[in-house]
């Protein structure tokens, strides 16, 4: 923490309290010595007053920084890195496809007449932003292939 004679804010009482509620439930305090704890942390104006509410508990593990969108398994946030991510992609599009047009025909033979066919809505637009990306890639490889 901070210098212990700096003015606390609501955040910081926020994660004492978040921090009694974790050793309470470990079984390091009793209810009634959380609530106590709980009642001077939230009057508590100074880092310093924070702080004696937490000395006598072990600190809590870091908590490691969240990976970013699409991170996972080396897939970079934005775009493709080729390969079994562009199919996992058209698969998806492909079942979503199946899916929404089932959907349409149980409509048409349960009414029995020919309905608005809203599938186009669902599966044209992601299909045609999935061509043009599948397209627009080809073409980046190509220009690398010339380039070396």
């Amino acid at each position: 923490m901070p210098e212990p004679h700096l003015r606390a804010a609501d955040a910081d009482r926020v994660a004492v309290a978040a921090q009694l509620g974790e050793q309470m439930s470990a079984g390091r305090l009793t209810v009634a010595e959380y609530d106590e704890r709980l009642a001077r942390a939230y009057a508590a104006r100074t880092y310093g007053e924070l702080e004696t509410l937490t000395a006598d508990l072990p600190r809590p593990a870091p908590q490691p920084a969240p990976a970013p969108f699409g991170a996972v398994h080396g897939v970079p946030a934005c775009g493709w890195s080729g390969g079994p991510s562009r199919a996992a992609a058209w698969r998806n599009w492909a079942v979503t496809a199946v899916i929404v047009l089932a959907v349409w025909v149980a409509t048409v033979i349960g009414s029995g007449e020919l309905q608005y066919p809203w599938p186009v809505w669902v599966i044209g637009p992601w299909g045609a932003v999935l061509l043009a990306q599948t397209i627009g890639r080809g073409r980046r490889d190509d220009d690398r292939r010339r380039l070396t």
